[in-house]
Formats: C-alpha cells, structure tokens, sequence
C-alpha cells in the first residue's frame, strides 16, 4: 500500500494545549492521579451472554452520583455466539447520546469504536456533533476488533485491518479538526479543500485512545493518539506496562507532554474483601479492599484511569456499585 496515498498526520500537539479544558478528558485523566470508570452494560449477567438492559438508566445516574469517572461502551456490531458476549447491545454512539440526556457530568465513552469497520467521514460527523451536544463529554476509545468472523459481514480482509486502521484514523483526524480539509486516501475518498465538515470539535479535537494494540506498534500509538487503554496487568507488571508506555510517549512527543495510560476489563468482586489478584479471562478477579490496594499500587505506577466491567461478578448490579462506594472509590 502506498503510504504517501494518506494525508500525513503530524503527531499530536501536546495535550496541555488542545484538550485542557475539555470536560470529559479533566474529568477522566489527570497527572498523579486515578479515576475509576465502569464498562457497560451497568449490569452483571455471567450466566448469560445477552443483558436484559433493564434499570441502565437508573444505574447510570447511581454511578454518576457515586463518583464514577466515565461510562464506557463497547463496539460490537453482530452478535457471535462464539464470543458468547454481546457488551451492551446498543451501538455505543446512539447510546451516548440517549445516556447523555440522563447524565450531567459523568465523561462517556467508547472502547472502542472498531475503526477498520467505520467510514471516517461519517465518523467525524458523528463525534464531532456528540462532542458538541454533551459539551465535551465525549472520549473516543478506538480499537481494530478481534472477532474475525465479523469482517466479511462488511467486505472488509481481516488481515489488512491493521492499514486500515491507520487509513482511517488519518483521515478522520484530517477531517475532524482542519477547516476545509485537504486530503486524498486510497479507500476512503477525497478532497481538494473546498468542502469543510461542521461543527468542529467544541475543544479542539476529540480525545481519541487506543483500546487494546488496534495492530499498532505502541510508539506509533504514542505519537498519533492522545493515550492508552490496554489490557489488566498483575501487580507485578504495573511498571513495566506504565514504563513502557511513558518511554516511546518521551521519544515519539518530548518528556513534557501528558499522554494518559489506562487498563481495562472483566471484574469479578469476590465476595471475600481480602481475596488476593487473580487473572480471569479479559480480566481479573479480586476483592473489594485488595481492588482498592491494587488500584493505588496503579496509581503510584502512573496509570491514570481503570474501567471495569463486572459482568461476570454472580451478585447483583447494584450490590457491586454498594461495595465499590463504599470500599473503592472514596480513595480515587
């Protein structure tokens, strides 16, 4: 593929400049510090892999209420029985924009949008109007998928998800921020500079994280994204998974800028406050007051934000929220 076909992408600026005043990323990511956020469906259903929905609403408001950082919503577009995990069901921008109306503060977002399978034109559009409507409220988690079985459902190689990625993210940014974009891609169109897309972000641009890898390597996630969400590290592997990130973000950026890391997955609150860490299939088992141990053990590494997803945890919904409140979150 010919790369110079692609708008080229100066890294980012640093984020002190563009995305400061931006509510939901104030809210989410902070030097020295550690928020907390929760994956939905804001239920638990570990015997099922399809949530009833019921009550999202009101559990949405609770976390709101409690404290929690961030509701973030996962992009699954056809349910694969193989998976066995259909995340919320809803897709996750129609959904931020329903929670948006319910909500007041709390930042939502996405983990992530699967972008090999998005047009970025329209994606722009997308996010740039959400952004504007909950007055930067809005995160954008972006991820290359890992269901292959989804991809001929949209024509797409499987194998080229990885180019496509890049394709598409260059040109959503292009499109996204610049008034009256110039830029040619060799899938996804063209434009000499006479059309512009409104509205723009209303902070500048969008925050947008890698979710997970995206087929990336970690020092072109650092110099092109605003930050890093990957997967559950034990305890022992805090710094190494913090000192990696903030190495190739010093190289790609300088030293001085910010560029958040993050981790995210499953949560299974043992009913035992003291039961140790313990990795579970896309996450980890734990108890209450060991979670809040472990989470100022990230905190001390230089992880800025955790999101949890405590489907898989046999208790109800509300029950968890309780624990977290009580034993957890206070602390963050």
């Amino acid at each position: 593929m010919d790369m110079s076909a692609i708008t080229a992408i100066k890294a980012s600026a640093p984020v002190e400049h563009a995305l400061s005043e931006q509510p939901a990323w104030r809210r989410v990511f902070r030097e020295d510090a550690l928020s907390v956020g929760l994956i939905l469906p804001l239920e638990t259903h570990p015997d099922s892999a399809i949530p009833t929905m019921r009550d999202h609403v009101a559990m949405a408001q609770r976390a709101e209420a409690m404290g929690v950082a961030a509701l973030w919503m996962r992009d699954i577009p056809f349910y694969d029985p193989a998976y066995g995990d259909a995340g919320q069901i809803f897709e996750p921008l129609v959904y931020i924009a329903s929670l948006a109306a319910v909500t007041k503060e709390i930042a939502l977002g996405t983990t992530g949008i699967v972008l090999p399978m998005r047009e970025p034109l329209l994606l722009a559009k997308q996010v740039n109007s959400l952004d504007q409507l909950t007055n930067g409220r809005l995160l954008l988690g972006m991820s290359s998928g890992d269901r292959p079985s989804e991809y001929p459902v949209f024509g797409i190689d499987f194998d080229t998800r990885g180019e496509r990625f890049r394709d598409a993210f260059q040109t959503y940014r292009t499109v996204s921020e610049q008034p009256f974009p110039v830029f040619s891609s060799p899938r996804f169109g063209q434009s000499g500079g006479s059309l512009d897309m409104l509205p723009k972000p209303p902070y500048g641009r969008t925050p947008a994280i890698a979710v997970g890898r995206a087929q990336q390597s970690l020092e072109w996630i650092a110099a092109h994204m605003d930050g890093y969400l990957g997967f559950v590290p034990g305890p022992a592997a805090l710094e190494t998974f913090v000192g990696s990130w903030k190495d190739q973000v010093a190289q790609s950026t300088g030293s001085e800028t910010f560029k958040p890391i993050a981790f995210g997955g499953f949560l299974y609150l043992h009913p035992r406050p003291d039961y140790p860490f313990r990795s579970i299939k896309g996450g980890f088992a734990i108890g209450s007051r060991s979670l809040r141990h472990f989470l100022e053990q990230a905190r001390e590494a230089g992880v800025s934000h955790v999101a949890l997803n405590p489907k898989v945890t046999p208790r109800p919904y509300g029950d968890v929220l309780d624990e977290l409140h009580s034993e957890v979150l206070p602390y963050f």
